[in-house]
């Protein structure tokens, strides 16, 4: 029986090396990404059954060495092999020495290899969704379903032997070879895919298989650190290092009951691998799957489209109708699929900077101070072109900076309206429209003036834009509506500290303009001021005028008057006169008047005013 395992395990190996060539020839042959991850899984397999089937070889010359030196020994006397040296057993030798330092080293190959293949496979892969030959595909998935074929009869075979004579070192080979089966399957299922006008069917078959090579380089990983601690049993066999219990499982998905059945044993402490449910869901196992499977493909028939979204209905890949929110029926996947887009959202973009929120949460940020990350657009500079041709003629003029940089945030606000013009009339329309956008803000700011567009010109430039940006969108079928296009943060470009020399020169302007409105001010001031005061000083002089005028006039006509009165009565005239002019001198006076006339007293008047007018001039009232 040890000969039919050696022979079994020869077997293996060449079956597997003639697949892997001719998976090779097909897969360059044909160029799919899914051939390439089947092909390098196939030389692990070729690889794992040449070391299991020359471990074979040496435990078997060991097995001979041992009967033939047990028959010496019986026949010449057990005196001659009494040694135990090493020297008596060179086979045997040889095969400890292979599995203490050539198994370990082979462990570590593969792990190399299985992890290089992932990692080369994945970014291989992600450069292009699709390296079929469509004309080749055909013969390709032919070819790689009779490779299916092959190793599933002789790797089912072999893992069938390998079980039920629990041979261990027959078992790696034949389950790389059974997983080598559902590999090549799986390809021509991706091959298939492609030409069933699913382009991604290769690419992603690929990635999965690229998943699955990480995944045994994982555990081979694990299982090198683990044998590092495991404890050394004399006369235990150990599990070879080399076998995948990932492939295993891969190869023969049955055996994942016979281990729950195991672990549900030791958890609950009884057989509950021998309970009627347990038995019935093992044998019933490929109907219950069969209805999972049937209630998953049912579950696509009914699709919902939300509130604010349409969605395309495609029929094998052809666009059919488009679905209005609410619940719809369709055939199951894949014959039917839909793609919902939100049509009533106000979907955005940005132009010209990437958003930092830290930066958007600022109430005030200057020039000079970086935020977001922006991009820079050349604008014109009418101004330089004009000013050096004012002072330096025509010639110079052209020396002149014609363009600038300036930096622009440019929020772009648009609308889905007909959902099959943005699905299929344009690869990836998100990004052509933005773009497009890009395009057209380019071109605007190329013609437009710096001062104007930092200045006035903002609103304006807005609407143009957003008109301009529509009429490429329709251009293109792309079947959205801007919404609007907004122009904020507008400023010089903060590297190289031109934002803080544009400041200087802005601030130089602005400290001009404001010295010349408060030299004008100044002037209307005085120039009010100086007006005011002639006219002041003019009508003052008029008033004075006129009340001289007017007072001669007044003294003319009062002596006019006197002379009839003096003449009528000259002494009566002196004595009034008089009377008024004392009256007149002496109002403000003190008076002071003697009621008594009986008496005759020496009265001695100080005219100095010492005493207050407030105690000399008191009020007497009478009271009761």
């Amino acid at each position: 029986m040890e000969r039919n395992y050696q022979k079994n395990g020869l077997v293996n190996l060449a079956v597997a090396l003639l697949i892997f060539l001719a998976g090779f020839g097909v897969t360059v042959f044909a160029g799919s990404l899914a051939g390439q991850a089947a092909t390098v899984l196939l030389g692990l397999g070729v690889l794992v059954a040449f070391i299991s089937w020359f471990q074979m070889r040496l435990e078997e010359n060991e097995r001979l060495e041992k009967l033939e030196l047990d028959e010496l020994a019986r026949s010449r006397g057990q005196s001659l092999f009494e040694s135990k040296d090493g020297g008596s057993y060179p086979a045997q030798n040889a095969r400890l020495q292979f599995e203490k330092y050539m198994v370990p080293g082979f462990a570590v190959l593969v792990l190399l290899l299985e992890a290089g293949g992932a990692w080369l496979l994945w970014n291989w892969s992600g450069k292009t969704t699709t390296g079929l030959k469509g004309a080749n595909a055909t013969a390709a998935l032919s070819l790689f379903a009779i490779f299916a074929l092959l190793l599933f009869l002789i790797g089912r075979f072999s893992v069938t032997i390998a079980r039920l004579e629990n041979h261990r070192l027959l078992r790696p080979g034949a389950s790389f070879l059974l997983a080598g089966a559902y590999v090549c399957a799986l390809t021509a299922l991706g091959i298939a895919g492609v030409e069933a006008k699913f382009p991604q069917a290769d690419f992603w078959v690929a990635r999965g298989l690229c998943v699955l090579l990480g995944l045994m380089a994982a555990e081979n990983l694990l299982t090198l650190l683990l044998e590092i601690y495991r404890p050394r049993v004399k006369g235990k066999i150990a599990r070879p290092l080399y076998e995948s219990r990932v492939v295993g499982i891969f190869a023969q998905p049955e055996s994942l009951f016979t281990t729950a059945a195991q672990t549900l044993d030791y958890q609950f402490g009884f057989k509950v691998s021998e309970t009627w449910f347990f038995q019935a869901a093992r044998k019933n196992l490929a109907a219950l799957l069969l209805v999972q499977l049937t209630a998953l493909i049912l579950s696509t028939t009914v699709v919902f489209v939300d509130v604010g979204e349409q969605a395309v209905l495609e029929h094998f890949g052809k666009p059919v109708a488009t679905l209005n929110p609410g619940a719809h029926f369709k055939l199951p996947w894949p014959a039917d699929k839909i793609y919902r887009f939100r049509t009533e959202q106000i979907q955005s973009f940005a132009v010209g900077y990437t958003p930092d929120a830290q930066s958007e949460a600022a109430n005030t940020i200057l020039w000079t101070v970086s935020h977001n990350k922006e991009d820079n657009f050349l604008v014109a500079n009418r101004a330089a072109i004009a000013s050096a041709a004012a002072n330096n003629g025509t010639n110079d003029a052209a020396k002149a900076q014609a363009v600038g940089l300036i930096t622009v945030s440019i929020p772009v606000q648009f609308q889905i309206t007909n959902v099959t013009d943005w699905a299929y009339h344009n690869n990836e329309p998100d990004a052509l429209l933005k773009d497009l956008a890009t395009q057209e803000i380019i071109k605007y700011f190329a013609g437009v003036d710096l001062n104007d567009v930092l200045s006035q010109g903002r609103l304006q430039a807005a609407e143009v834009l957003r008109d301009r940006i529509q009429a490429g969108a329709n251009a293109r079928a792309l079947g959205a509506k801007i919404i609007f296009v907004g122009l904020q943060d507008i400023h010089p470009p903060t590297a190289s500290d031109v934002a803080a020399t544009y400041e200087k020169v802005v601030g130089a302007q602005q400290t001009k303009l404001a010295k010349i409105l408060d030299a004008q001010a100044g002037a209307i001031r005085l120039n009010a001021l100086s007006d005011a005061q002639a006219f002041t000083i003019t009508n003052v002089a008029d008033a004075r005028r006129i009340q001289m005028v007017s007072s001669k006039f007044a003294e003319a006509g009062l002596f006019t008057n006197q002379i009839p009165a003096f003449k009528a009565a000259p002494s009566v005239y002196r004595q009034r006169l008089y009377a008024q002019s004392f009256a007149d001198a002496t109002k403000n006076a003190r008076k002071y008047v003697l009621l008594v006339t009986n008496t005759s007293d020496v009265l001695i008047f100080n005219l100095e005013d010492k005493i207050r007018d407030d105690l000399l001039n008191l009020s007497i009232t009478n009271t009761p």
